[in-house]
Parts: structure tokens; C-alpha cells; sequence
């Protein structure tokens, strides 16, 4: 049997993203970021339902503030009491899990899309994702970035501005760019 473009896609096999299955779910996301992103002054509890319409799941009392960027929603799953500051951007290509408790600094950046390394293969506009595991209880500061395929453990800490390349254990700091472990 032949894979539609988001079968793969959400396989993380490469895949062509415009593709006109993948273009509606994108403007889906669109659609619904802007009234998320104009939901600022509303209650906690109101932003959550609009966070359960799009994302894959989100635990109890989890919070994302508003402006916040995703390339689709539903590959993301947010623990109980995950906190996301403004201007967050997930590229959700495929899954992206956060544990419950986790706290997320401004401007923080998490990317699950690829692309080859080959220039030939690049060229004929495909791209792929891998996925990004975020443990518990992890501190994420301001403008870091993480990037495709990267697990952080549960209780670590990953320094203001950092660029994560690599995994980060369980209850490691990750500072700089490249991020290493101190």
C-alpha cells in the first residue's frame, strides 16, 4: 500500500510538504493560531479549551501565553502544568512531547523538521522530521533553541540561548552554543 505525503510525514520518512493534504493542515493551524495568538486577555481556562481544540493533548493546567507558532498542533503533547512563556514556536512536524512541570522560557524554539544533507536530495523539495522529548520538571531559559531528534531527560536544565544539538541526561545543565553539559 502507497503512504500518503502526512503518512509519512508522520512517520518521519521523507516526505513533500506541499502536498495538498499537508497544505490544508497547515492553514488549519493558521486559521486557529490566529484566534489562539488574539486570545491574550482571555481567562487561562479559556486559552486551555483553544489549546485541547489543535494540540494532541495538554494535561491539566498546562499554559501557553500567547503569540505562539506551530507548523501543525496536533504532534504536540503537553503535561500537567507544563508552562510555555510568549513567542514559543514548535515546528511539529512529527511528535513533540513535554512532561508535566515543565517550564519554558520566551522565545524558545523547538524544531522536529529536517532536511537531507545531500544537496541533490534537498533539491527535489523533500524534507522529514524527528522527534523531540522533553522530560519532566525540565527548565528550558529564554531564546534556546532545540533541535531535531533531541531528548532532554526529566529534571535537567538547558541555559538562556542555549542551541541543543545532542541529548541531555536526567538532571543535567546544558549551557552555550553548542549546548554542553557542565
Amino acid at each position: 500500500m502507497t503512504q500518503t505525503e502526512k503518512q509519512k510525514m508522520l512517520a518521519g520518512e521523507l516526505y513533500h510538504a506541499g502536498d495538498p493534504e499537508i497544505q490544508a493542515d497547515q492553514l488549519a493551524a493558521k486559521q486557529w493560531m490566529t484566534r489562539y495568538n488574539a486570545a491574550l486577555a482571555l481567562p487561562a481556562g479559556e486559552r486551555r479549551a483553544l489549546l485541547a481544540e489543535r494540540l494532541g493533548s495538554v494535561g491539566a493546567d498546562a499554559v501557553i501565553r500567547p503569540p505562539f507558532h506551530c507548523d501543525y498542533g496536533y504532534n504536540i503533547h503537553l503535561g500537567d502544568g507544563v508552562f510555555l512563556n510568549f513567542n514559543c514556536v514548535i515546528l511539529d512536524v512529527v511528535e513533540v512531547r513535554i512532561g508535566a512541570g515543565t517550564q519554558i522560557g520566551p522565545a524558545v524554539q523547538i524544531y522536529t523538521a529536517d532536511h537531507p544533507r545531500d544537496a541533490e536530495t534537498r533539491r527535489t523539495g523533500v524534507e522529514f522530521g524527528r522527534p523531540v522529548v522533553i522530560g519532566e520538571h525540565v527548565w528550558i531559559g529564554g531564546g534556546a533553541i532545540i533541535l531535531p531528534g533531541v531528548t532532554i531527560g526529566d529534571n535537567a536544565v538547558i541555559g538562556a540561548g542555549a542551541v541543543v544539538t545532542r541529548d541531555v541526561p536526567a538532571g543535567a545543565t546544558a549551557l552555550g552554543n553548542p549546548a554542553r553539559v557542565r
